[in-house]
């Protein structure tokens, strides 16, 4: 009995489990299909959400080249506006300062066609004059674009309109010989007027003529540059012109368009009098599959492994064999892919007898890269035979030399390479085993980064950065050689004056003329470098005082002698140019951009426009105190020492009753307890651009908190903080408003924010942005000090503001001085003209207070109607112990 047991114990099992693992096995190949199944109708449909987003997007990117190629001829016919007297050297210059090749693919040429009237002829010609660039192009040279009857059409529909207007696809006369398509491309065209103001009507425009302005564009490297990334990589794209003519309508074509019952995605652009359709259907290849694979590929496994697990009851010595005899197949599979790994590997593989040195074997990169090496010195491939040498020996030694930088020759050429020797034996024999990477192209790029790091991508000046680390070389060989130099720290007036008003592109191309201008000018060996947005600094070496001087005011005229026009106008720039000698013994860096960046600041203070040489006086000592100042404030905001004082804007109606009104006083707590006047911080912070950090912490500790400002905060109808000229001129401040206000809640009707009246006029295009943005939310805008300025009733109307404040010193005098009267009468009168609220600052006494009334001022402020307190929650802290 117990033999007949022994027996059936292993029999009973192996006839269950297998009928066990082919029933697990099939429910979970079913489970899997149905996840998989939910997965590819889930998957179908994100990928369709995908393709309409992706092409909602293309009109959008198809237009920016466009609308930046017109952008450019507009800027060449400004030139003309300004200069028709044009050479083609002077037009290639300007073509070369729009850098339009750097921002546009598929740029080809920028052309001038000078129109001419053959009185024998029928018709005008329209033959190109200057192009730029001419290399490539000069087939184009005295072409005539109105040789063809709709040419000629659009010549004079674009003259009459002063508009661009685009081409349709035809093949580039440059690129003619070029198949597939890259031939294809569009002009962009623009009139040119004789040199004056722009004409607007139609009858100038024609009498005015004097030619046309063109930039050609290839389509293919356009439209895929503008479409590359997840568009062409997920859709094909087919682009069609409209309004061409029959045959010609083809744009741009990445495969052809399917059948009708593809899921094509139409859309339309519309630009220069062109109208392209697009049609885009999504790539069938490119599918985001990964989490279906997974599904059916974990689910098939786990149902795989749970019926092996029970399948393994019965076969396990089977599997074993099965498992040894697959073993031993892969084996001799890895033994052959070994033998051919060398020939598919990118690297250079070369093998060498250890005894002569003379290469025995090349794999395909090797041979490809060096041609026919065999029998060759291994020594020979190196361009500098000392190191091949030692290489060769350090190797045969059985040392190291791995992962070398070396120049390596062959097939006519010299590449950069990391290499690597070792011996090794082959069937018993030495050999040396040389493995090579070209490394040319890393080394390419890692130089042309580090230039960029060390320059300034618009001027190709050396930057901040390089520039201080040649100063410190300087320094230190003068102290060993004493030989002294001078840094001329150069800063130009009103640059941000011409950016607001021209735009950025005016400013660079200022930038870039005055940098020409300097650089004729310079000594042998002297280094210039752009040290900020419009700071320049300059190392002049071998000179003493009195030359440095000489020089810094021999720059200071070269500047002052650039005449920059853009767009009709003419600009003048001028610069400061602060002077310091490092002579004095033990000075740093840090010490000699101080004091350089101290003079030049005096330089402007005593009128801009001149040069100074830093020197140890009150006023260095005034701007070190400044400084200090700097230290403080920085340690105050650290320290949550800054306070909050609020003074009541009280209605001069005593029938009036709209609320609470207050505005907020910034104050700063000293270690000792004792609070300082804004007075006394704020110029520092203003001269070294503490401001914007400063305002940010006044909003947002004023929107935590607000209803702790006013014991009565639940009547505060409106809290006015003030924003300096630093803060109002950053583009993220607005959105910086709008999210504290949302984060804290605060509605934005009870905020109001004071903008004086200087820094409006000086800011005026991001004053408005700004102003425009904040109003839209809700947010209410005052004038502050108002009246102080010179041009105060000229600006107010460009402005949309809803509260002027007049500036304290009319309303101060306003019982004693009949002038101040007429001032704030007319001030009132033309407020209230324009549907704003009127507010008169420092009113200290009855008498000023009777005469606003009669005079009809909605508000006053001042230490008659409230003196500043401190605000509440402020109070409540400092009574808690936790001030300081």
């Amino acid at each position: 009995m117990p033999e007949a047991m022994d027996a059936a114990v292993p029999h009973a099992p192996a006839l269950a489990s297998p009928v066990w693992a082919l029933l697990v096995l099939l429910a979970g190949l079913l489970l899997t299909g149905e996840l998989a199944r939910r997965e590819w109708v889930d998957m179908h449909e994100r990928a369709a959400a995908m393709h309409r987003s992706l092409a909602d997007a293309v009109p959008g990117r198809l237009r920016e080249p466009l609308a930046t190629a017109a952008l450019a001829l507009r800027a060449m016919q400004t030139v003309f506006l300004s200069n028709d007297r044009m050479d083609q050297a002077l037009f290639a210059y300007y073509h070369d300062n729009l850098r339009v090749r750097d921002r546009l693919p598929g740029y080809v040429v920028t052309a001038f066609a000078r129109r001419q009237q053959d009185p024998a002829a029928e018709r005008p010609s329209y033959r190109y004059a200057f192009v730029a660039p001419l290399q490539g192009n000069e087939s184009l040279v005295d072409f005539d674009i109105a040789g063809q009857p709709e040419n000629l059409a659009a010549l004079e529909a674009s003259r009459d309109a002063d508009w661009p207007l685009a081409s349709a696809p035809f093949d580039l006369l440059q690129f003619r010989e070029a198949g597939g398509g890259q031939a294809l491309g569009i002009t962009l065209r623009v009139p040119v007027y004789s040199r004056g103001p722009a004409p607007v009507t139609v009858a100038t425009r024609r009498a005015r003529e004097i030619g046309a302005l063109a930039i050609s564009l290839r389509l293919e490297p356009m439209v895929r540059k503008a479409l590359e990334g997840r568009t062409l990589e997920s859709m094909h794209v087919d682009i069609r012109d409209l309004g061409a003519a029959p045959g010609h309508e083809a744009v741009f074509a990445s495969a052809p368009v399917p059948d009708a019952g593809a899921q094509i995605q139409m859309r339309r652009i519309e630009f220069g009098g062109r109208r392209w359709e697009l049609r885009m259907w999504p790539r069938s290849a490119r599918v985001e599959t990964g989490r279906l694979y997974l599904i059916v590929l974990a689910g098939s496994a786990i149902s795989i492994l749970l019926s092996l697990l029970l399948w393994s009851q019965s076969t396990i010595q089977r599997r074993a064999l099965e498992l040894g005899r697959r073993m031993s197949a892969r084996f001799g599979e890895s033994e052959a892919r070994f033998r051919v790994l060398n020939e598919l590997l990118p690297a250079l593989v070369l093998l060498a007898d250890g005894r002569d040195g003379r290469i025995a074997y090349a794999n395909q990169a090797a041979r490809q890269r060096l041609g026919e090496v065999a029998g060759a010195p291994l020594a020979s491939l190196f361009a500098d035979p000392e190191m091949g040498s030692t290489a060769l020996e350090e190797a045969a030694r059985g040392g190291g030399w791995a992962s070398r930088e070396a120049v390596i020759v062959g097939g006519g050429r010299r590449f950069w390479a990391s290499a690597s020797l070792a011996r090794i034996e082959v069937e018993g024999a030495p050999c040396l085993l040389m493995v090579a990477n070209d490394t040319s192209e890393q080394r390419e790029l890692t130089e042309r980064l580090r230039y960029q790091a060390a320059h300034d991508g618009l001027t190709e000046l050396p930057n901040r950065r390089e520039f201080e680390r040649r100063l410190q070389q300087a320094l230190a060989a003068g102290r060993e050689r004493s030989a002294p130099f001078a840094l001329l720290y150069i800063d130009l007036d009103q640059f941000k004056l011409i950016n607001d008003v021209a735009g950025h592109m005016a400013g660079d191309q200022l930038l870039v003329q005055l940098v020409h201008a300097m650089h004729r000018e310079l000594r042998e060996g002297d280094l210039l470098a752009r040290l900020g947005g419009d700071e320049f600094g300059l190392l002049a070496f071998g000179v003493d005082e009195e030359q440095a001087m000489a020089l810094a005011e021999y720059m200071r005229r070269c500047i002052e002698g650039v005449a920059f026009v853009w767009q009709e106008r003419a600009y003048t720039v001028s610069a400061s140019i602060g002077v310091v000698l490092a002579d004095r013994q033990g000075c740093t860096l840090k010490d000699l951009l101080a004091w350089a960046d101290s003079a030049c600041y005096q330089a402007k203070e005593e009128g801009r426009n001149r040069v100074w040489a830093y020197r140890e006086d009150a006023d260095t000592t005034r701007r070190h105190s400044e400084m200090e100042w700097v230290n403080r404030l920085r340690l105050a905001l650290e320290q949550d020492r800054l306070l909050l004082d609020y003074q009541e804007v009280l209605p001069l109606d005593p029938a009036s009753d709209d609320g609470l009104h207050i505005e907020l006083l910034l104050r700063l707590r000293e270690e000792n307890g004792e609070t300082v006047l804004p007075g006394a911080f704020l110029p520092a912070a203003e001269r070294y651009g503490l401001m914007p950090a400063l305002d940010r912490w006044v909003i947002r500790t004023a929107l935590a908190h607000f209803g702790g400002l006013h014991p009565q905060g639940d009547r505060l109808r409106t809290c006015a903080i003030n924003l300096s000229g630093a803060s109002i001129e950053d583009e993220d401040l607005a959105e910086f408003i709008l999210a504290t206000m949302d984060e804290f809640a605060v509605p934005a009707q009870r905020l109001c924010l004071e903008i004086t009246e200087t820094v409006a006029v000086r800011s005026l295009l991001k004053v408005v942005r700004v102003i425009e943005r904040l109003r839209t939310a809700g947010c209410r805008i005052a004038l502050d000090d108002f009246g102080a300025g010179m041009s105060s009733f000229g600006y107010l109307k460009n402005l949309p503001v809803d509260m002027i404040k007049i500036d304290g010193s009319f309303v101060r005098d306003l019982g004693s001085d009949p002038m101040s009267r007429v001032i704030v009468n007319a001030v009132a009168q033309i407020g209230h003209q324009r549907g704003l609220k009127v507010v008169a600052e420092w009113v200290s006494d009855e008498r000023t207070l009777g005469v606003l009334r009669g005079l009809e001022v909605d508000y006053g402020q001042g230490f008659l109607l409230h003196r500043p307190e401190r605000v509440v929650f402020q109070r409540r802290r400092d009574e808690g112990g936790t001030g300081r």
